[in-house]
Order: C-alpha cells, then sequence, then structure tokens
C-alpha cells in the first residue's frame, strides 16, 4: 500500500504519521510506501520499514497535484489548509490554499482515472465552520451547510467537490467534519479557534494564556489522539456503509470555556487557573459566535467513529501524550 499525506508537517499530519508506523500499516494491510507532503519540509519518520518520501509542495500551483498523483497513492489524506483566522484576514490566500489546492487534487486524481483503472480513497479533512447560524440546539445530520465564514464556505465547496467526484467514480472519498481539536500542542497558531488549547495548554506548562472570549462560549471539541483515529477508521471504512452522502459531522464534547476550566482546575488545580487572563477580542468574538455548539453526530456514530466523553479525558490525553505523564 502506498499512503500520500498532503500536509503532514502540520500537528494531525505528525500524529497521523507516527500513528501508521507503530500500527505497521492501515486496516490490515502493510504499508510499503508513505509520500509525505507539506509546503515546509514535513520530517522523514524514524523505524518505518518501507520507503518514505518527504517532498515540499504547494498545490495551489498548476502541475504540483499531477506530480503527486503520477504515483498512483492508494490513499489519499488531504489535510493541508490555512486556518480559520488566516482565512478570514487573507481572503485570496484562503481561497488559493483551501479551495484552489482542493480542487486541484481532485482534477489531477479525476485525470489519472482516465488513463487507466485507478481509484484511490481519499479522506478529505473538512470542519464544523460549515455550518452557519441560526443554529438548532444540536446540529444533527440534516442540518443546512451555510457557512458564515470564508474558511467554512471553501470547506463546503469541497465537500460538494468531494462528493461528485465520488459519485462519477473517479475516486472513492469521504469527508470528515473535525470538531475543533483540543488540547493543541506546540505554539498557538492562527486560528480564531486557538484559545481553547491555549487556554489548557500554556496553564499546563506553568505560563500565561489570554482567553479572549466569555466563560459561557460553548463549543464542540475532540483531542488530536481522537482525530487520528478519525482519519485511519474513515480510511478503512466500508463506504458503500456511508452512501452517496459522503460528507460526515463527527463526535466530539460540547463545552463551555467555563466547564473547560473547571476540568482544568480538577485536574491541574486553582495555580494552573490563575494563569488564565481576560482579554476581551471583538474580532475572535465575532467569528466564533457564527461557529455550532454541539452535535447529534448520529451517522458518525453508527459507523463506529468515537471521541472523549468529558473534558477531564481530553485534558489528560494532553498530559500522556504531550507532557510525559506531568504536568508543567
Amino acid at each position: 500500500m502506498h499512503i500520500l499525506i498532503i500536509g503532514a508537517a502540520g500537528m494531525v499530519g505528525r500524529k497521523l504519521t507516527d500513528r501508521l508506523i507503530a500500527d505497521n500499516g492501515l486496516g490490515g494491510k502493510a504499508v510499503e510506501k508513505l509520500t509525505l507532503v507539506d509546503v515546509i519540509p514535513p520530517s522523514t519518520p524514524a523505524g518505518f520499514g518501507g520507503t518514505a518520501k518527504a517532498l515540499t509542495a504547494d498545490l495551489s500551483q498548476p502541475g504540483e497535484a499531477e506530480r503527486l498523483i503520477a504515483a498512483r497513492p492508494d490513499v489519499i489524506f488531504h489535510l493541508a489548509a490555512i486556518v480559520s483566522g488566516e482565512a478570514e484576514a487573507d481572503f485570496e490566500k484562503g481561497y488559493r490554499i483551501n479551495l484552489d489546492g482542493t480542487r486541484y487534487l481532485f482534477e489531477a486524481i479525476r485525470r489519472e482515472s482516465l488513463r487507466g483503472p485507478y481509484r484511490p480513497r481519499l479522506v478529505f479533512t473538512s470542519s464544523i465552520a460549515v455550518f452557519g447560524a441560526p443554529f438548532a440546539d444540536k446540529i444533527d445530520d440534516t442540518f443546512l451547510s451555510a457557512p458564515l465564514t470564508s474558511y467554512g464556505t471553501q470547506k463546503a465547496i469541497g465537500e460538494l467537490l468531494l462528493s461528485d467526484y465520488s459519485r462519477r467514480g473517479f475516486f472513492d472519498g469521504i469527508g470528515i467534519r473535525l470538531p475543533t481539536i483540543c488540547i493543541r500542542p506546540g505554539r498557538p497558531n492562527k486560528a480564531a479557534s486557538g484559545f481553547f488549547s491555549n487556554i489548557l495548554r500554556e496553564p499546563l506548562s506553568g505560563l500565561e494564556a489570554v482567553l479572549p472570549v466569555a466563560e459561557t462560549v460553548r463549543h464542540w471539541h475532540a483531542s488530536p489522539r481522537a482525530a487520528v483515529g478519525f482519519l485511519l477508521h474513515a480510511a478503512t471504512l466500508d463506504l458503500e456503509r456511508v452512501g452517496s452522502r459522503r460528507n460526515l459531522s463527527l463526535p466530539g464534547l460540547s463545552a463551555t470555556v467555563g466547564e473547560q476550566i473547571d476540568a482544568l482546575r480538577r485536574v491541574a488545580g486553582e495555580k494552573a487557573v490563575k494563569l488564565i487572563r481576560r482579554e476581551a477580542d471583538a474580532t475572535i468574538q465575532k467569528i466564533v459566535a457564527g461557529w455550532p455548539s454541539d452535535f447529534n453526530p448520529a451517522r458518525a456514530l453508527a459507523l463506529g467513529f468515537r471521541a472523549e466523553s468529558s473534558f477531564d479525558e481530553i485534558i489528560r490525553v494532553h498530559i500522556e501524550d504531550e507532557l510525559g505523564g506531568k504536568i508543567g
């Protein structure tokens, strides 16, 4: 099996790569070739028994997608995107990366399929930002996709393209709407949702964090560990069970910021909570107000996708995976 990971230098891409190597395969099949791609050079994995290649490529540039697809990978994970806050701040860049890059990839696969039998599994990471207000108390599998941000619009268009290209038989695609991933390791990024991780990650390491919204803000979350599990499950799932509606809202945990902070207090104590500094940010508040906060992901649950059931669990996953089991 040949696996291509686009966006491999990102946090989820790195964790997915590590998991594939640790599992020594995917769905019971050995991975003989692993191609890692990003706009910055991905790290070549250690301990991989097959052939690994790390490439630098920007899918929004003509010819780059064709170069990657010429090797006919069996499974393609499309993780590459610029995040919500940056897509809102830079309109042209958001559409170039998040929409044009996705369409060029899909087109490269289509053209390759016309040269001879080729139908790879394609896992596309979408977002709950495809939904816009007004919201129901819980977003179910029939709720209208009507985004109120540029990022959400770009992802929604990608979902429609994925469904049509799958219907036409060019690839076997599945789109997964990831919850906001929390707690993200590393440094803060430009995502408008970044504070959800920051207010937990920094205090757990003894650092101050800024909270730009009210503690009453409610949102939908899953851990990085759960995100990798989603991707692996999507890559091996029998898509006959999914049917023609190829995009799924995935399981997660609905919690307010206040509930996050309460979980931090239970796990790490009042000392950690005191490191959170309130500093309102009207731009972030406006973006977050346009996102859904709770879901009923019945289809994904029936198909076997799973996430955490408490924020205490999400925090402990971070401590185990990123802090060596110890709070800084």
